[in-house]
């Protein structure tokens, strides 16, 4: 047989239904011990086991840790650097998935989960999950999950303070006219951020001015568009402070448009430090959130779940640090 033998295969060898060979294989009940030796031995005989799905029915394990994100942009994708390299060294393969259109969903990890867990995967680790409940039998551990923490493990950055860190460098350069690109509103950590953006304000004794706080929603088109409005304000911003880079990096880019120069004319400040942050020019000043860690230690998490051990704390947060570049400086002498 030239091709990679499939469950029809097993089915038409052994003499049964495909739906005998799967309970067989997975070791469910109602099937005759007779009949299960005699699929287990077919399989074997076609190399059926070679595959993910019949590894996870031998011996109910396959060996891959699925990791679900809504889409496979910069941020993500520095996690799933993060979990590959902490895989590495174990005898895990990484399995990412997306949710395609569903991503846009409330619950759509939940319906994910369902298709991946106990056939494709041992373990998972979400990525922003919308929801962190879900009826699976294998482990699970949230990065940054929507909702903040949960009652399982969940890893994530110190947004609020990093925020803090970013405010605090923009009004020691000078700045008091500061705008504000947000990200998503049902985000816990972009709702952290926006937080430490207007508790520095308040500190400082500056108002909160509605005209320069614009929703991004971590959208490129959308960040566009809200910073053209922003940055067409005719009492315009001289900082703005982004609740991710690609909306600062959008940012940057309308400005250019407009003729407004980066940072002789604008501060921009971002939050994540992606590698584009390093390659846009000017480089881009941002809160550098430790993404491969985060996703490093969710692995680490999820697969001692596996080994049986408990991690040595239900919720991490890692900190954050501002990495100046070129994108900020004093505003410009009135």
């Amino acid at each position: 047989m030239g091709r990679r033998p499939t469950i029809h295969d097993v089915a038409a060898e052994a003499g049964v239904s495909v739906s005998t060979v799967s309970k067989a294989v997975n070791g469910r009940y109602g099937i005759a011990a007779d009949t299960v030796q005699r699929v287990l031995d077919v399989v074997e005989r076609l190399g059926y086991e070679s595959s993910l799905v019949a590894s996870s029915m031998r011996s109910f394990r396959t060996g891959v840790i699925g990791v679900l994100v809504a889409d496979f942009e910069p941020f993500s994708a520095e996690i799933l650097k993060g979990v590959a390299q902490a895989l590495h060294s174990t005898r895990y393969d990484l399995l990412a998935y997306s949710g395609s259109r569903q991503a846009d969903s409330t619950g759509w990890e939940r319906r994910s989960l369902s298709r991946l867990s106990g056939t494709l995967i041992d373990g998972a680790i979400m990525v922003t999950p919308t929801v962190v409940s879900a009826s699976v039998d294998v482990p699970i551990v949230a990065i940054d999950p929507h909702t903040g923490r949960a009652d399982l493990p969940t890893v994530e950055s110190d947004s609020y303070h990093g925020s803090l860190d970013a405010m605090e460098y923009l009004l020691g350069l000078g700045h008091r006219r500061i705008g504000f690109l947000a990200g998503r509103p049902d985000l816990r950590s972009a709702a952290a951020r926006d937080a430490g953006y207007r508790k520095s304000l308040r500190d400082a004794g500056i108002d909160i001015d509605p005209a320069l706080v614009r929703n991004g929603m971590y959208l490129l088109e959308t960040a566009r568009d809200e910073a053209r409005v922003m940055l067409s304000n005719p009492r315009r911003p001289s900082a703005v402070f982004c609740a991710n880079d690609m909306s600062a990096i959008a940012l940057m880019e309308v400005a250019g448009e407009l003729g407004i120069r980066v940072p002789d004319d604008l501060s921009v400040v971002g939050f994540d430090d992606v590698p584009e942050a390093a390659r846009v020019s000017p480089g881009l000043t941002t809160v550098r959130q430790p993404m491969r860690r985060l996703g490093a230690l969710a692995a680490e998490y999820v697969t001692g779940l596996l080994a049986g051990e408990q991690p040595p704390s239900l919720h991490v947060q890692l900190p954050t640090k501002l990495v100046v570049r070129g994108s900020t400086a004093p505003p410009p002498v009135s």
